[in-house]
């Protein structure tokens, strides 16, 4: 529920209906909305593993980006510095 209202509040209400309602998409939504629905039924390790499935399903085309974007974290100075262990990092 938190999930949905942060993206509702970051992308709008109309994006995030027609990202969730999309063709491709509707066996991913129906796995994370059936997943929300048997976890308010009481039934909260069958349904997060449902959302977990429909999550993945959803944004599958997604994780190729983000694992690029983490890859590409260790060309920042302070975070390799600190990768290769270089002791201490100065404080101006």
């Amino acid at each position: 529920i938190l999930f949905l209202s942060g993206l509702v509040f970051i992308i709008g209400f109309r994006r995030t209906f027609s990202f969730f309602f999309q063709r491709p998409k509707l066996k991913g939504t129906s796995f994370f909305f059936g997943g929300l629905l048997v976890v308010l039924l009481r039934w909260p390790i069958l349904g997060m593993l449902l959302e977990a499935y429909g999550f993945v399903t959803l944004f599958r085309s997604f994780f190729p980006v983000a694992f690029g974007f983490l890859g590409s974290l260790v060309n920042i100075p302070l975070l390799s510095q600190v990768r290769r262990g270089r002791g201490s990092i100065p404080i101006p």
